[in-house]
């Protein structure tokens, strides 16, 4: 099944920001577009906002006037459904409540053919749902741009229970040929990147709830050590908090009320005040004119330790041991293959973040995951208030010699990389272990969906196969609410033998 001739119509039925950015990837494409709004007007106003983002495009010399002006004359605003009739392809990008989309469906099975895709762009909705009300629900589908939809490539095609394979192939190909990178996947609640990405709000919002660390602080880590390109605070700003929680609540409804995909507190107590973040001029942050940002805590100036004992080779930290010596700090090596730890002069311990807590021992201190321990600017520490002052001083002062800032966080079991990363790790395989896509596809819709600096399963491969179901466990020992349980997916891929390159 080959994507759409691009002599075939498409339509957009909803001209906001949404609806705007997904008939203008059609229309570059090549397609002739309708427009179309319930409001009077509302079509040839977002004709014209599309026509003056062209004119920008041919600015930058992203496309020429020839082909500007072609695919001005290709665009039409509809004052009726009724001029959607010949159309081969219509998408919706209204009001994301079930009933305005199923009457808009139903309405549309009457004017079009048979063979005309449907297809809708809800990121929280179920697309079973939404077909169900329709005479033919086999050509409908899932067709979930991210916005801004010109921009980001990533576009998940959705199939519903009725969903013919044809006709969701074809939905693909068409993705495909518009210059994007579809992802397929099945009509799950938040279908990949919505479903995935919960873990990146909660946890932050978690350690935000135990006064483990503030806004500020947790986003820094996020994005230095973690090597996110926003941290959670400030992306759900971006949002909106009613967008964010909106979606968050949706996907816990629709999974019966899964304990793992609990809403925050917090978000709602923010969205419940009315700071919705930068559309409002407040969020988790104060957006107006001439309003401070905090600063993420920064600890001061400390002398680094001599000499370091490493127990092991330190596992996903294993990275540490080089650029300490490049420090110019003695590494000196003890016999334990397994071990992530490292013995300070004082005698305390410096370990990479577990699941477990300070508090158990007498002088740990943890340290935070990170995708590559070169490349971050900041760590996160971890200590209990009965942790000596001297052993977080050597760990503070260790990592400073390394050329890393250092943020001081609360006792936070799992701290704040590794237990969002566990929990994303875990979700992913449960996902692929349930049907709703495969591993590359996983992986394709995290990195370009929301910009993770790996996927899911890469992560997993590079952690290692047990890592993630192992800081799950201790969390779920000190948490037993469910949360953070791991799921019979990861326990069956940490179980399972490792192949040999030269398995087929």
């Amino acid at each position: 099944m080959t994507a759409l001739d691009l002599s075939s119509p498409v339509a957009v039925v909803g001209t906001g920001t949404m609806g705007q950015g997904i008939a203008q990837v059609a229309l570059v494409a090549g397609h002739p577009v309708r427009l179309y709004d319930a409001v009077p007007g509302r079509a040839r106003e977002a004709a014209e906002g599309i026509a003056a983002r062209l004119d920008r495009l041919v600015a930058k010399e992203r496309l020429t006037a020839a082909d500007r002006d072609a695919a001005r004359a290709r665009l039409l605003p509809a004052d009726d459904l009724t001029a959607l009739a010949d159309c081969a392809l219509v998408v919706e990008a209204v009001l994301e409540r079930l009933d305005v989309k199923q009457e808009l469906f139903r309405t549309l099975e009457d004017v079009v053919s048979d063979d005309c895709l449907l297809a809708t762009n809800t990121s929280s909705l179920s697309v079973t749902a939404i077909g169900g009300a329709l005479r033919v629900p086999e050509r409908f589908v899932g067709l979930h741009f991210f916005n801004p939809a010109p921009l980001l490539p990533l576009v998940e095609v959705v199939s519903g229970f009725a969903t013919d394979v044809t006709c969701a192939t074809r939905a693909y190909e068409t993705a495909r040929a518009w210059g994007k990178t579809p992802v397929a996947c099945a009509d799950t609640p938040g279908f990949i990147v919505n479903r995935i990405a919960r873990p990146f709000y909660a946890e932050a919002f978690a350690v935000y709830e135990s006064q483990g660390a503030d806004p500020a602080t947790v986003d820094a880590v996020l994005r230095e050590c973690g090597g996110f390109r926003m941290g959670a605070f400030e992306l759900t700003d971006l949002i909106g908090q009613d967008v964010n929680e909106s979606v968050t609540h949706s996907v816990w409804q629709a999974f019966f009320q899964d304990v793992r995909f609990t809403p925050s507190l917090a978000q709602r107590r923010l969205v419940e005040s009315g700071r919705l973040g930068r559309k409002s001029g407040r969020g988790w942050y104060d957006h107006r004119d001439g309003a401070e940002r905090p600063e993420p805590h920064t600890a001061g100036r400390a002398e680094p330790p001599a000499y370091v004992v490493a127990e092991g080779g330190l596992g996903p930290a294993s990275d540490l041991l080089a650029l300490i010596r490049e420090a110019g700090i003695e590494v000196r090596a003890e016999d334990e293959d397994n071990g992530t730890r490292l013995v300070l002069p004082s005698g305390g311990q410096l370990a990479l973040a577990d699941g477990q807590t300070s508090v158990e021992y007498r002088d740990v201190v943890y340290f935070d995951l990170s995708p590559d321990y070169r490349a971050a600017t900041r760590v996160a520490l971890s200590h209990s208030q009965d942790t000596p002052a001297r052993t977080v001083a050597e760990a503070t002062g260790l990592f400073q010699a390394l050329g890393k800032k250092v943020s001081v966080i609360g006792d936070v079991p799992g701290m704040i990389v590794a237990r969002t990363v566990a929990r994303i790790i875990d979700l992913a395989h449960d996902a692929v272990a349930r049907g709703v896509a495969t591993e590359q596809d996983v992986d394709t819709a995290m990195r370009l969906g929301v910009n993770y600096p790996l996927g899911p399963f890469e992560w997993s491969r590079r952690l290692g196969r047990g890592w993630a179901g192992s800081l799950l466990d201790d969390l779920h020992e000190r948490d037993p609410s469910g949360r953070y349980a791991p799921s019979l997916a990861l326990y069956r891929h940490a179980c399972a033998p490792e192949k040999r390159e030269d398995t087929p």
